[in-house]
């Protein structure tokens, strides 16, 4: 009678069973977190660059930087706030690019290349305070900025925008304050310079 001899699996192989019962485990995990609050992205990013097309671009890269990083996240039930900076730090990026290429179109584009000064009629128009807006918003601090479109452009309450950053509520209240304090001056220079016009 022939004895039978079991082959154990060697160490390497092993190790790479186990890695891949992890990665299937963390991939699962993922994917029920991301549905949990994958839409977030897309609003945050639509919130910052107000075009439906960058932001779903943005969204995109931001779930696909997250899952490439998923393994790296060490307390998972903070997901979704550091999903939410994700895409607010590649949108800003996305932002910055067009508006450092706009600028440098612009500059080219105009005779001596001086940029175009702008009428009483321009400033008048919706449009320009619409542009005044986000420029305000994109000179305020990102403490501040985020803050502010969390809790005032995408309606979540104080303790909802604490739990996302991962900070006290307290210091989302102040940051929300010192956030329309400053955004409020910055608006009111504009009004100041479109009277003066």
């Amino acid at each position: 009678m022939q004895e039978l001899v079991l082959i154990q699996p060697s160490g390497t192989a092993h190790d790479e069973l186990a890695r891949e019962a992890a990665q299937a485990v963390a991939r699962r995990e993922f994917e029920e977190r991301l549905a949990e609050c994958g839409p977030l992205a897309y609003r945050v990013a639509r919130g910052v660059l107000r075009n439906t097309a960058d932001a779903e671009d943005v969204a995109q890269e931001a779930l696909l930087r997250a899952y490439r990083r998923f393994d790296r996240l060490r307390d998972r039930t903070r997901f979704r706030g550091w999903l939410v900076r994700i895409a607010f730090r590649i949108a800003l990026d996305r932002l910055r690019s067009a508006k450092r290429r706009e600028q440098r179109d612009t500059l080219w584009s105009e005779p001596a290349h001086q940029p175009r000064v702008a009428t009483a009629e321009d400033l008048a128009a919706s449009t320009e305070f619409q542009e005044h807006l986000e420029r305000a918003l994109a000179e305020l601090p990102e403490k501040f900025r985020i803050v502010l479109l969390l809790a005032a452009m995408e309606e979540h309450t104080i303790e909802e925008v604490a739990t996302l950053l991962g900070i006290p509520v307290g210091t989302v209240k102040s940051r929300l304050f010192f956030g329309k304090k400053q955004l409020a001056e910055k608006l009111r220079c504009h009004v100041k310079t479109t009277k003066t016009s």
